[in-house]
């Protein structure tokens, strides 16, 4: 069985099952939705790009599945994908899109795509988000497609940090220091306990996501302009908070395995952040890891995976773990019960990345000065862009959010993502420099 296949009978029970592909990324930001908030945090936020990443999950679906997409996609990269026999479902589009809506709201609001989905009702589709929060529930709803998973409210609970941070310690897994803050007036006596410890600090939101809702402390004077803006909200009110040590010079790993529906525990994948003159190039695989680190990380796999199964959840899992410097794993920095981007690199690993090849999944971040079509992506790229018969290559994983963002002033900020391909992991992120380069050049045109 592939991926796909293994994943239909983990949370069916059918490996024959259909999913519909509903990507809707940033589930968090649905979760966190009246939850406190760090002074500052969530002013950023690239709303219509990340958006648009539900195209990855067209290289994810297998034959007879079903993606739902904001719009169509760019005619030149869907041939470009089903040349390379890289994207085998079927694609549906909401009639009534809006950058800002994550994809699950576009198809409410869309009668006809829903009157599509409600005729896929066989009794072996069902509806396969990225997460599932109280949007995702109501589609269910509306389509009479089951989900293949649990509900909004558990997946909340165990995706956040202080149950994270808590769960590490009743497992008795290796611990970055650190204690939770839930309310305001908890904060300052945690953030001096920690910083008494010596380095950094660290403090996350419980729900915060893809890097924000963090601020690193770096020192007493650091920590006094933290608490001076959150005290306000007075001792009493609701932090919701992790504070840590900042572990310096710590290898980023992220894992995935996936929690069936009988309570087994399945590992699947563990990927390595990529860093050069400490600039993130993206995740790289396959990873040697010491003999040790892989028995504890598999070891942690199963502890966690069963706690999760105990607490009503079932789906994918990636965990955010780091390796110090001196050789110490900590192996749950948080959960993702979610989806993640190992995942949707899943399918693409075992169609085209063979046994002794190496991969970095990259994002190429642009400032287009227009809108550009694959067919420009593809000349940029030239003999670079992967084509299937066993050179090195670059994968463009995801296409719309090179011109989500696109406005009639001037130049925006513009992703491509992509699997970078070669025989080594040096050849790999060399591969991925001069893929940046060419397309920075074209994104100036």
């Amino acid at each position: 069985m592939n991926f796909v296949e293994r994943l239909k009978k983990d949370l069916t029970g059918d490996p024959g099952a259909r999913f519909v592909f509903v990507n809707n990324f940033e589930v968090e930001r649905s979760w966190a939705a009246g939850e406190p908030k760090l002074p500052g945090a969530g002013i950023a936020f690239a709303g219509a790009t990340v958006n648009r990443m539900e195209e990855m999950g067209v290289l994810l679906a297998d034959e007879g599945d079903v993606v739902v997409l904001k719009a169509p996609m760019d005619r030149a990269f869907a041939a470009y994908l089903t040349s390379l026999g890289a994207a085998a479902g079927r694609t549906v589009w909401a009639e009534n899109s809006d950058p800002a809506r994550m994809v699950t709201e576009d198809a409410l609001v869309s009668p006809l795509l829903l009157e599509e989905l409600r005729s896929l009702d066989d009794g072996r589709t069902y509806l396969m988000p990225l997460g599932i929060s109280a949007a995702e529930e109501e589609l269910s709803k509306e389509t009479g497609l089951p989900l293949a998973g649990p509900t909004a409210q558990i997946c909340k609970a165990v995706n956040g940090k202080i149950f994270s941070h808590r769960l590490v310690d009743e497992l008795g897994l290796t611990a970055v220091p650190g204690t939770v803050a839930e309310t305001v007036g908890e904060l300052r006596g945690a953030l001096t306990a920690q910083l008494a410890r010596g380095g950094r600090a660290v403090v996350k939101e419980s729900l915060g996501v893809s890097g924000r809702g963090m601020v690193v402390v770096e020192d007493e004077r650091g920590a006094n302009r933290l608490l001076r803006l959150i005290e306000r909200r007075g001792g009493q009110a609701p932090a919701n908070l992790v504070v840590e040590s900042w572990i310096e010079r710590a290898q980023d790993l992220n894992y995935q395995f996936v929690v069936g529906r009988t309570g087994e525990v399945r590992f699947e994948t563990v990927k390595a952040a990529v860093l050069k003159n400490n600039v993130h190039q993206g995740h790289r695989f396959p990873v040697e890891l010491p003999p040790a680190a892989v028995e504890e990380l598999h070891h942690a796999t199963q502890a966690i995976g069963k706690a999760l199964h105990a607490e009503g959840y079932t789906g994918m899992v990636g965990v955010d773990a780091m390796l110090g410097p001196d050789g110490t794993l900590y192996p749950c920095l948080e959960i993702n019960a979610r989806f993640n981007m190992s995942t949707y690199q899943s399918r693409i690993a075992e169609r085209f990345i063979p046994e002794g090849a190496h991969a970095i999944a990259a994002t190429f971040g642009l400032r287009p000065t227009r809108v550009h079509g694959f067919s420009d992506v593809a000349e940029a790229l030239g003999e670079l862009l992967f084509d299937g018969s066993g050179r090195p290559g670059v994968l463009i994983n995801n296409f719309a959010t090179l011109n989500a963002a696109a406005t009639d002033d001037g130049d925006f900020h513009g992703r491509l993502y992509a699997v970078c391909v070669a025989g080594s992991a040096d050849d790999a992120l060399a591969l991925r420099e001069e893929a940046e380069r060419r397309l920075t050049e074209m994104a100036r045109r």
